[in-house]
């Protein structure tokens, strides 16, 4: 006879089931403590330190030494490689075998010469399958290795996440063994687990919830966990629940395997490509157990390290690919900032990114995935079309601040009117792992409720590696159609996006840019990363266009792809956005310094050849080629290097991208057509700089008092005001120390004051003049400055030592005043007062950010009208990409040359390049853009021997209607506003 049903108290019932499955509680007899059955030790364990990152194949030639567990290793960042020597029990036949390791650091396995699987902690991956049933004639013994870097998933800070490596911590062994897993124990585990979470997630309220709990109590009660034929019973318990389906009208959750890597962060560059490794060889594993299992994998660079390193396991990833369960995305070359790099950086990162996945993989990806960077550019969805994706997932803007995001799915619309279907993960991470909790909060946290019915579920351990497990796996599955649950499909990002697609006529639009309200200090942070990038951004466009010119008029010019593919990847690969934003360890952050140095010095040794080349045949006198990369023309002062390493100041004219000759000395050129820049100290200390453009006038101490644009007799400093004001926060944030200023820093605000009498005249006057100072800022800081006119410049230059991008304006009705700058990103405007932000020192992740010697320029312009025709944008240029002085061969060139001009001041040509894959690799791309927001039409002009004109989009794929009709070596070009435009030139074959 049946015992009568008693009643059941919620909290009591809830514990009891709570205590059955725990691994802290009552493990001699509850169901976890049944997970593993028999055990026994490996039978030979040794093992040998490195501080090197060694190949498998030269470390198993290294001398191992005898091991045991609780043997201590490290220090950070070596590694430790052990000799696992195994024999299986006979009595274990027919069981499923396990190699239980538990270790610090992150471990991966390595079995008949191919790493097989990661293993680590944090991680929740702490055995590696041997078998699933051991059969009569398996082999008993076999000799494993486990590759152990010393470090965890996040690094190896000293108190904290985020706090710079201890470089002398220790890591443990602290189990090895073989052990019996029990299955059957594990699945009941999962399902009390999601019943449990069910219980308490749907609440007491709720009669769904009263019946998991009461599945579960009643599963306890038929389970005795020392009698394994009492587990079918609860089983079919847990799958009467399950079986009971919900209605029609569930939300539907798309799950994807994830595993978000930093390409560097808390750890180095080199430990990502084991991290790859480790992470992907497991999802791999859980693809063969798992035919439904779907995994996202993103950034290109990573997969290029896997693919040099890890030849066998590349090769399995390209074949999972090919059945769709392992699915690139993103379409770019890393996860980079969404602001820091320019718009062509940003080109380029999808035009590497998509061209590896074409070769690699037999196509393109169809969704931008970057769900950890730091906001987005409005620039982003016209670049996106322009690389074939229509469609982004991201999540970071739940990190807002201040203001929460209205929403989880929508269209997104760019400068230009480029829309892209946005999805947002509405639990707000990309870290799941397949949790009842987590399920519940992707349907309650969704903001488009109405309007969208299918969500992203991002499974698997992130950021520093590890990826989805097989109990995640085990949840999903489970839950894939229960009553009172959404529905739960193991699904690919193209499966979510169609879904939405179908679905999206009452989606809203956002327009402009996804700003994140959160992490504006990686605007400041690292100065110097922040230099090199700007720095190496402006020489890769001199070289190629250089490089260009160079092969549309000489046969004999081997144009360096495969040279500035190489620089152009070191420059993508450190736009990543812990790297150029500043919010990486000082050991990143000084291999991030080292490839700037590597693109900076190829990049000067391509630069010479080309214009060597350019050059070659015209007749002229040796010496020097004065070179404008810029498309308009221009007359400025330059410092001419002269024997000896001096240099001499010369006013020169160099047409629009091109070239001219070095002019004759000062004294032989003809009169000045702009007036001369006066420079006058006063009894007072004060100086004035006057070029008949602008006046400007520094107090004793250097500060800005007045600046007048002379045509108008405008004052753009008001009155009882200074300018040039350098100024001292505070700087503690809340948490995220390389990543966060914090509004409150405002109040805090402490203006530097100089000493008087530290002015002093520098330059003259005539075409320059210059005044300096020397400003001490704390006891161990200080500051020179130098204050320079040049004659007919509209801006004053401040030369200093120690979010914007080249400029920012603040404008009325007919006035204005530009900031530019060289290599600055981080601004602002409060009122009246434009404030650039020039260093910071942050003490997390890296304690030694921004300490020592830098060295940047700023400029500000005042201007009569808009920023638009006043020439802003082209003196921001002008200051960011100075005139060149190459070495010329004899005979030098003796007259100027343009390659190109534009008719409109509208638009820019950006950039030239060769085409990616020309046939005969004589085809440019150019780039060009409309930068004031309005729809015109212009000629860009050709001094090249052109075949053919077509537009293309930003992989250069031709438009089969964009012919372009060249007339008088002219194009008519027209523009909306914002507009990005590509040209492909076809060349004619240059004369022998």
């Amino acid at each position: 006879m049946a015992a009568a049903p008693a009643l059941k108290h919620w909290r009591t019932t809830l514990e009891r089931v709570e205590k059955f499955v725990s691994p802290l509680y009552f493990t001699d007899c509850n169901l976890r403590g049944r997970l593993f059955g028999a055990s026994c030790p490996v039978a030979v364990l040794s093992s040998f330190l490195t501080p090197e990152r060694l190949p498998y194949q030269e470390a198993v030639q290294r001398d191992f030494r005898p091991a045991q567990v609780g043997d201590s290793f490290g220090p950070t960042w070596w590694t430790c490689w052990f000799r696992v020597e195994l024999t299986i029990p006979e009595a274990w036949v027919g069981q499923e075998v396990h190699l239980c390791w538990e270790s610090d650091g992150e471990g991966l396995v390595w079995r008949d010469g191919e790493p097989v699987q990661g293993l680590t902690k944090e991680g929740e991956k702490t055995s590696y399958v041997l078998t699933d049933r051991l059969g009569e004639r398996d082999p008993r013994s076999l000799t494993l290795y486990v590759e152990v870097a010393c470090n965890g998933l996040l690094g190896a800070g000293k108190g904290s996440m985020i706090a710079a490596p201890d470089p002398e911590k220790m890591f443990q062994l602290s189990r090895a063994e073989l052990a019996v897993f029990h299955r059957d124990v594990h699945m009941l585990l999962v399902d009390l687990e999601l019943l449990l979470g069910i219980a308490k997630g749907l609440g007491k309220d709720n009669q769904r919830s009263f019946q998991a709990l009461y599945t579960a109590n009643q599963m306890v009660n038929v389970c005795d966990p020392a009698q394994p034929e009492t587990f079918p019973v609860a089983q079919a318990l847990a799958s009467r629940f399950f079986g009971q389906h919900g209605g029609e009208s569930q939300h539907t959750i798309h799950a994807t395997g994830h595993c978000h890597i930093d390409t560097a962060w808390l750890w180095p560059f080199k430990e990502t490509v084991r991290k790859c490794a480790r992470s992907w060889v497991t999802a791999l594993q859980l693809m063969e157990r798992n035919p439904e299992f779907i995994f996202a994998c993103s950034q290109a660079q990573q997969l290029e390290w896997v693919k040099s390193r890890y030849p066998g396991l590349y090769s399995r990833i390209q074949e999972f690919a090919c059945r769709g369960q392992f699915v690139p995305v993103g379409g770019t070359w890393v996860e980079m900032d969404g602001n820091l790099p320019s718009g062509e950086a940003m080109v380029r990162q999808f035009l590497q990114g998509q061209n590896f996945f074409l070769q690699e993989f037999g196509k393109m990806c169809s969704e931008f995935w970057l769900p950890d960077t730091f906001g987005y550019s409005a620039q982003l969805p016209q670049i996106m079309h322009g690389c074939g994706i229509r469609r982004f997932l991201t999540q970071k803007l739940s990190w807002n601040l201040v203001n929460s995001f209205p929403h989880h799915t929508f269209f997104w619309e760019g400068l230009d009117g480029s829309r892209v279907l946005v999805h947002f993960p509405p639990g707000d991470s990309y870290g799941m792992q397949g949790s009842v909790e987590e399920v519940l909060k992707t349907v309650a946290n969704n903001r488009d409720k109405g309007r969208a019915n299918h969500s992203a579920f991002l499974f698997g351990f992130g950021d520093g590696g590890g990826g989805p497990t097989q109990t995640m796996l085990d949840r999903l599955k489970r839950l894939s159609n229960t009553d009172g649950l959404p529905r739960v499909q193991l699904s690919s990002p193209r499966q979510l996006f169609s879904a939405l697609e179908s679905d999206s006529e009452q989606l809203c639009t956002w327009v402009g840019e996804l700003f994140l309200e959160l992490h504006n200090g990686t605007y400041t942070t690292h100065a110097q990363i922040k230099k090199g990038n700007r720095e190496c951004e402006r020489i890769l466009h001199d070289v190629e266009l250089l490089s260009s010119l160079a092969l549309a008029r000489s046969a004999q010019f081997l144009y360096p792809a495969a040279q500035l593919q190489h620089l152009w990847r070191l420059l993508l690969l450190n736009q990543f956005h812990d790297v150029v934003t500043g919010s990486c360890i000082q050991m990143v952050a000084e291999e991030a310094m080292c490839h700037y140095e590597d693109i900076r010095s190829h990049g000067n040794t391509l630069l010479s050849a080309a214009a060597a080349a350019l050059c070659a045949g015209e007749p002229g006198p040796e010496g020097l080629l004065i070179v404008n990369t810029l498309p308009w023309k221009r007359i400025e002062v330059m410092a001419l290097p002269k024997p000896g390493g001096a240099h001499s100041l010369a006013l020169v004219t160099v047409p629009s991208m091109g070239y001219a000759p070095v002019p004759p000395p000062t004294s032989l050129q003809p009169l000045l057509p702009q007036q001369p820049v006066f420079v006058v100290q006063e009894t007072d200390g004060s100086v004035t700089l006057d070029n008949g453009i602008i006046r400007v006038k520094l107090d004793p101490t250097g500060r800005l008092t007045s600046l007048v644009l002379v045509a108008s007799g405008r004052e753009a400093i008001a009155e009882g005001a200074v300018g040039n004001q350098f100024v001292l926060f505070d700087d503690v944030p809340l948490y995220w120390d390389a990543w966060d200023v914090m509004d409150y820093h405002l109040e805090t605000r402490k203006p530097v004051l100089g000493q008087a009498g530290t002015l002093a005249v520098g330059t003259e006057g005539g075409l320059r003049g210059s005044a300096w100072f020397l400003l001490q800022i704390s006891p161990n800081s200080r500051l020179s400055q130098e204050v320079v006119l040049d004659v007919g410049c509209p801006y004053v230059r401040f030369h200093t030592e120690v979010w914007a991008h080249r400029w920012m304006d603040l404008s009325e009705h007919g006035f204005g005043l530009a900031l530019l700058n060289d290599c600055k990103y981080g601004a602002s405007v409060r009122g009246s007062i434009l404030s650039l932000s020039l260093l910071r020192a942050p003490k997390a992740p890296d304690a030694t950010a921004d300490t020592g010697r830098h060295e940047f320029t700023y400029a500000l312009m005042p201007h009569k009208g808009s920023f638009q025709d006043a020439g802003v944008i082209q003196a921001a240029y002008s200051l960011n990409f100075p005139l060149l002085a190459l070495p010329a061969p004899s005979p030098a060139p003796a007259t100027s040359w343009s390659a190109f001009s534009v008719s409109s001041p509208a638009v820019v040509l950006e950039t030239v390049k060769q085409a990616e894959s020309s046939p005969q690799r004589r085809s440019l791309v150019l780039r060009l853009y409309e930068a004031h927001g309005s729809h015109v039409d212009c000629w860009l002009h050709l001094s090249l021997p052109v075949q053919e004109a077509i537009l293309c989009d930003l992989l250069e794929r031709p438009d089969p209607a964009g012919h372009l009709t060249l007339r008088d070596n002219r194009l008519k070009l027209t523009f909306s506003p914002f507009q990005v435009l590509s040209l492909l030139l076809v060349l004619q074959p240059p004369p022998h």
